[in-house]
């Protein structure tokens, strides 16, 4: 439908007329100036749609990356801190939940599922996090290389860590710029597994039982004396030295709203990390129509620089179009003349574009991949297509002005110049 107002121009212009070949030997003629004017709409068109397109990926990545953290329990505090704490792994220093939370959380008849998930330590640039078997099994389930960690001094790491399997590493205390590489002396972790891919920040990770984490802090390891050997849940309140996220996943969805209402009060923060990314797609919802707007309005400046440039261009060859007037052409075929070479331009650029913004949601998905690594497979799709087709509809139309000045340019004047 946005196509028809320049498809209806088309006809109406070359109705009666075929100045296809005319057309083809002035865009011959100016070669190097039409292949100009086609690789500006073709930057300005495949920017705009790239951007739009890049936004929607962004959007679906950040969400995949989430679909596994059904709830969250959490100290009170900030939603969307802790989301991007315990889901995408972003540095922060939040309070810790105490061992008699965990055992009511972990022992709630409707909980299948209470890992926790204690950030804090890193290696290089992966964060290293202590928590469950099960959790690994849930977020990535079954590995793609190695085995499970079974002692406090494996690991497994993600998909991105670039350690081979049975590498000692030895983790440092902070995260990034601020981490100290010596506070751990003498506690190695060997690599024994590899996760598959999941899209997400967990890829670069690298995870240990929670109890390792404890243990190289110099803290009790969650298990009564006699039974520190053991790895995995349960855990004894008693020795529980705190966890600054659970994932809870029960098997009934209901069950999830029950647990979020039960768990949210004066001492516990309970969450749908997909409810607040909900909202923070809200603004970006908002953030989108402005790119949109923005978009279109670099649209309209580049038409409005396409047209000012025909009018120009068409200056090039009004000798010859004298001429073609002197011999006889109508003045109607000259107006088609100049409109279908420009509206030939315009499509050219705006088909041009659409191989540009390909490319360039292929380029952007890679490096936003890269800087947040979540996994960004960014399209084109209806959106671009209705921007594409808006730009060519009304460069279209506004063509007609050109050929309209070069019709009713005096022909005597021309020929003389």
């Amino acid at each position: 439908m946005l196509l028809v107002p320049a498809l209806a121009a088309g006809a109406a212009v070359l109705r009666g007329y075929r100045p296809r070949a005319l057309v083809a030997a002035l865009l011959w003629r100016y070669r190097w100036t039409s292949l100009t004017f086609i690789l500006l709409i073709a930057v300005s068109v495949g920017i705009g749609v790239g951007l739009i397109a890049q936004e929607r990926g962004l959007r679906k990545g950040t969400a995949r990356a989430a679909e596994k953290f059904d709830l969250i329990v959490a100290a009170p505090g900030s939603e969307i801190t802790m989301m991007f704490a315990a889901v995408y792994l972003q540095p922060s220093d939040v309070p810790l939940l105490s061992g008699a939370v965990y055992d009511e959380v972990a022992g709630h008849e409707q909980v299948d599922l209470a890992a926790p998930i204690a950030f804090g330590d890193s290696y290089r640039d992966s964060p290293v996090v202590g928590t469950t078997a099960g959790f690994v099994d849930h977020l990535a389930g079954k590995l793609a290389d190695g085995r499970m960690f079974a002692t406090s001094t494996e690991a497994v790491a993600g998909s991105a860590v670039k350690l081979a399997l049975g590498t000692a590493i030895t983790p440092a205390h902070g995260i990034g710029d601020s981490a100290e590489d010596d506070a751990h002396a003498g506690h190695t972790l060997e690599i024994v597994g590899r996760m598959p891919p999941t899209g997400s920040p967990w890829d670069r990770a690298i995870l240990v039982p929670v109890e390792s984490v404890w243990e190289v802090h110099g803290l009790v390891n969650g298990h009564a004396p006699g039974r520190e050997a053991q790895i995995g849940p349960p855990f004894d309140p008693d020795y529980f030295p705190g966890t600054p996220a659970i994932l809870v996943r029960a098997e009934a969805l209901w069950a999830n709203y029950a647990l979020r209402s039960q768990f949210t009060r004066a001492d516990t923060m309970a969450f749908f990390p997909g409810a607040v990314l909900a909202q923070l797609h809200s603004l970006m919802g908002d953030i989108r129509q402005v790119m949109s707007v923005m978009a279109v309005l670099t649209q309209v400046l580049v038409a409005a620089g396409v047209l000012t440039g025909l009018i120009i261009l068409t200056r090039l060859f009004a000798r010859r179009l004298a001429l073609l007037r002197a011999l006889g052409a109508p003045r109607r075929f000259v107006f088609a003349v100049v409109w279908c070479f420009a509206a030939t331009l315009i499509v050219s650029g705006s088909l041009a574009g659409l191989a540009v913004g390909l490319v360039a949601v292929g380029v952007i998905s890679s490096i936003v991949t890269a800087k947040t690594d979540i996994l960004v497979t960014a399209t084109l799709s209806w959106p671009e297509f209705h921007l594409i087709a808006a730009f060519v509809s009304l460069t279209v139309l506004l063509a007609l002005l050109p050929a309209f000045m070069t019709m009713s340019r005096n022909i005597i004047t021309d020929l003389r110049a």
